[in-house]
C-alpha cells in the first residue's frame, strides 16, 4: 500500500540536552511541521559516547541508551509546547571535537533513512554536516534536500589565529558543499555567507512560553500595573564571541553616561572567568551569574535586554526577549534585520545611540505587541514561513478536499524575490 504522505527528515548537529540552536531549533521545526499533519517526520540527532556526553551535556546528564535521550527529549517537549505531535527520532554515530567545539557526523549518516521514505531532507547546518560526509550523495538518495544555515562560521573563524586566511578556504568549501549537496538553502539572516541556491529568510520561532509570559506582561501594562522590577540582563554563552566583548568594552568606555544602569550577565563557557574577572578589573557595575534557562522566571521582571553580539544569525535570545515584552538593544546588523519591525527592538549604529537609547529604555515602558507581531515570533508563523520558502506544501489532487496546512500557499523563488527584495523573505 502507497504510503499516504511525504516524509521530512530533519538532520541536525546537536541534541538535548545540549542547549544549543541547533538542537532546539531543528526539534521545534520537526514538531510543528508534524502538527500540520501533512507529513511524516523524523528528527536525526548524533548519539554521543559516554566519554563525549560529559564534555557536551550540563548537570552531568548521562544517557545509556538513546532510547533514554529520546524519551528526555519529548518530555522536555511537552513541558514547553503541551504538543505531543507524532513525529520519530532516530540517531547516527557522532563524535565531538574539542578543537571545533562541535558534533561531527560518523559515518554515511543518510543510512539512518531507509530508501523508500527517501522523499525530502532538511539539513540543518548543511556545510557542517556535510564537511566529512561519506557515502551516497544527498541529493542522488533524496528527491529533494533544503539546507537551512544557523552559524555564521566565517565570522568565529575570523577571531583566530590567521582568522582571515582561514575563512578565506572555508568560504569556498561552504559554498562548494551546500552545492554539491543541496537543492536549496534558506539562510536565516544576512550574516551568512552567500551560497548557490539560497534565499534569506527566518525559519525559526520562539518557545510558546516565552509568547504566554509577553501575553501576561501586556495585560499587566494595559491595567496600568507595574510589569518590569528590573533592569538591563543579557543571557548568552559566555565566550567572548558571544557580545561580552563588545558590551564590556562599551559599558567601560561610556562609564559616566551610563552611571544610571547596573548590569547583570548570565551565561556559561569556557571564558566565564575571565569575563567576570574583566568586569572587576575594569570596576564596572556589573553582576555575572552562570547561565540557566532563559525562560526562568528569574528573567521575567526584567525590562531591558541589551545583546551587542554580532556573530549570531538571528539571536534566539533577542526574539524570546521581545516575545516576553522586553525592551530590546541591539547593533544594526544583518542578523537582527528581521527584528526591525518589532517597535521595542531600537537598534544603535554608533557608541553614541547604545548610550542615548539605552537611557531611554530605562526610563520609559515597552510598547505592548500586537498580536500579529506576536504571532510572527512563533513557531507556527515560522513553519508557515518554512513550508513556503522550500517550496514543499502538499499538493492537492483534484476532487480531494484540501489537508489542513493548504493555507501554507505554493509561492514561487521569483516571486519572493519580487515582493521582498533583496532575496530576503519575511512573511507576514
Amino acid at each position: 500500500m502507497a504510503r499516504k504522505h511525504q516524509h521530512v527528515a530533519i538532520f541536525t548537529t546537536a541534541c538535548l540536552p545540549w542547549m544549543t540552536g541547533t538542537a532546539v531549533n531543528p526539534l521545534f521545526r520537526a514538531a510543528y511541521l508534524a502538527k500540520a499533519g501533512d507529513w511524516e517526520v523524523t528528527l536525526v540527532v548524533p548519539w554521543l559516547s559516554k566519554g563525549d556526553q560529559e564534555l557536551v551535556y550540563p548537570n552531568k546528564m548521562r544517557f545509556s541508551l538513546p532510547a533514554e535521550q529520546e524519551n528526555y527529549v519529548r518530555r522536555w517537549l511537552e513541558e514547553r509546547t503541551g504538543l505531543l505531535p507524532k513525529f520519530d527520532i532516530k540517531f547516527y554515530p557522532g563524535k565531538f571535537s574539542t578543537e571545533k567545539r562541535s558534533i561531527l557526523p560518523v559515518g554515511d549518516i543518510s543510512q539512518t533513512i531507509s530508501d523508500d521514505k527517501a522523499d525530502i531532507a532538511v539539513l540543518e547546518e548543511p556545510e557542517h554536516l556535510t564537511w566529512y560526509h561519506h557515502g551516497r550523495r544527498w541529493k542522488s538518495k533524496f528527491q529533494k534536500v533544503i539546507g537551512v544555515v544557523h552559524t555564521n562560521y566565517l565570522e568565529y573563524v575570523k577571531r583566530e589565529k590567521n582568522g582571515y586566511i582561514s575563512a578565506f578556504i572555508l568560504k569556498h568549501i561552504n559554498s562548494w558543499v551546500t552545492d554539491i549537496y543541496c537543492h536549496k538553502v534558506i539562510r536565516l539572516s544576512a550574516a551568512t555567507q552567500d551560497v548557490p541556491r539560497s534565499v534569506i529568510c527566518n525559519v525559526h520561532g520562539v518557545n510558546p512560553k516565552f509568547i504566554e509570559i509577553g501575553k501576561l506582561k501586556h495585560q499587566q501594562l494595559c491595567q496600568r500595573e507595574q510589569a518590569f522590577f528590573k533592569g538591563a540582563y543579557y543571557i548568552g554563552k559566555m565566550v567572548w564571541s558571544k557580545g561580552y566583548t563588545e558590551l564590556l568594552q562599551l559599558l567601560h568606555k561610556h562609564q559616566m553616561e551610563l552611571s544610571g544602569l547596573k548590569m547583570e550577565l548570565y551565561g556559561s563557557g569556557e571564558d566565564a572567568d575571565e569575563v567576570k574577572a574583566s568586569a572587576e578589573r575594569l570596576s564596572l557595575d556589573i553582576r555575572v551569574y552562570p547561565g540557566r534557562d532563559h525562560g526562568d522566571s528569574i528573567f521575567h521582571d526584567y525590562k531591558v535586554f541589551i545583546n551587542p553580539s554580532t556573530t549570531d544569525v538571528v539571536c534566539t535570545t533577542t526574539a524570546e526577549a521581545l516575545a516576553m515584552g522586553k525592551i530590546v538593544i541591539c547593533a544594526n546588523h544583518p542578523s537582527n534585520v528581521f527584528f526591525k519591525r518589532f517597535p521595542n527592538c531600537h537598534m544603535y549604529n554608533t557608541d553614541e545611540e547604545f548610550v542615548r537609547l539605552t537611557m531611554k529604555a530605562l526610563a520609559e515602558e515597552p510598547t505592548p505587541l500586537s498580536d500579529d507581531l506576536r504571532h510572527e515570533l512563533s513557531w507556527e508563523a515560522a513553519t508557515e514561513r518554512f513550508i513556503r520558502v522550500a517550496d514543499i506544501a502538499p499538493t492537492v489532487p483534484v476532487g480531494q478536499p484540501p489537508p489542513s496546512s493548504q493555507h501554507f500557499m505554493r509561492i514561487s523563488p521569483d516571486e519572493l524575490q519580487k515582493e521582498h527584495g533583496r532575496g530576503i523573505c519575511i512573511f507576514p
